[in-house]
């Protein structure tokens, strides 16, 4: 049953009540949960990198299905045209006109699976989507649902037939996130949840879209003091002079940090962001947006070990 829309409920107790339901059918990723919670806390798009099989989609439709929302998935292929997702006119025998036919990213929970097997083409037509949260076609502007938010998912194993992500999209998504491989207890769990089919599809939503938008609302009040904005500026800073990085993140990734942080804290139950909140974060939100010299092995310096010691190096406020 959905939460009743009273002032006895917090925006606190809410985020809580969402958190509980998606983890009830997700076990053992609390972590995760919490994360993909703060990002649409924060207006921000997530991708999910991980190897087929370890949740990735369950995790979109659990978040999904905990809130009264519209939700679509867009299988992404080869072949899809930018019409495919976005929309396209239809011609109205009744009214002699072409009226527009709107697409599935026209919904406030898109799943876009396995994002990097489509085109370049097809890519970009989600990124005014994902930028300015509307829809240009034919001259005329669509405003996209509120809240909208793009789940992305793609196996970082398999190349074969895939297209890489480029730096402009990947710089739209607040978070790039992992699932990993449960351990024995919590695959046991999975098993024994799964004996009488999917949990997924029984779960019932706990929040309403208004109050949905009340949680948006008061992560975007949550204070950040100027010693840890500072402290999010000398991290960003940082990555644009490492000897490591051809390219730092931009102001957009400082400003996702922020925002970023701002989510952990309110799902953490504080008004009030700390340099833990920015820390635990950091990863997530700045490691997808370096870029190695050429001559760097990715494999010897992950972008994720280079956050860790820029956040090692940067002195934390008091």
């Amino acid at each position: 049953m959905i939460a009743p829309d009273n002032m006895d409920i917090t925006p606190i107790q809410l985020a809580g009540m969402l958190r509980k339901n998606i983890e009830s059918v997700i076990i053992g990723k609390t972590q995760t949960v919490k994360l993909l919670v703060a990002s649409l806390m924060a207006r921000g798009h997530v991708l999910i990198e991980d190897v087929p099989g370890v949740g990735k989609t369950a995790l979109a439709r659990a978040l999904a299905k905990s809130i009264d929302c519209s939700f679509r998935r867009i299988q992404f292929t080869p072949d899809l045209l930018p019409a495919d997702i976005t929309g396209t006119s239809i011609f109205d025998q009744s009214h002699r006109e072409f009226v527009f036919k709107p697409g599935p990213v026209f919904a406030n929970v898109v799943l876009a699976d396995e994002i990097n097997r489509t085109t370049p083409r097809i890519q970009s037509a989600l990124l005014e989507a994902m930028s300015e949260r509307q829809v240009s076609y034919d001259g005329k502007t669509y405003a996209l649902p509120d809240p909208f938010l793009v789940v992305a998912t793609q196996n970082p194993i398999e190349y074969i037939g895939t297209y890489p992500l480029p730096e402009s999209q990947l710089d739209r998504f607040l978070m790039r996130l992992t699932m990993g491989f449960p351990n024995p207890d919590e695959e046991n769990s999975i098993l024994q949840s799964r004996r009488k089919g999917d949990p997924i599809e029984s779960l019932k939503p706990v929040l309403t879209i208004a109050e949905t938008l009340q949680l948006i609302r008061a992560t975007g009040e949550i204070r950040i003091d100027d010693s840890v904005s500072r402290y999010i500026v000398a991290v960003a800073q940082r990555t644009r002079t490492h000897s490591l990085l051809s390219a730092g993140v931009s102001p957009r990734g400082s400003l996702h940090l922020a925002a970023a942080a701002q989510g952990y804290a309110f799902v953490d139950g504080r008004d009030f962001v700390t340099p833990d909140d920015v820390k635990c974060v950091a990863p997530h939100v700045l490691a997808h947006r370096l870029d190695l010299r050429p001559e760097v092995d990715r494999q010897s310096h992950p972008p994720e070990r280079i956050v860790a010691d820029i956040l090692a190096e940067i002195p934390v406020p008091q």
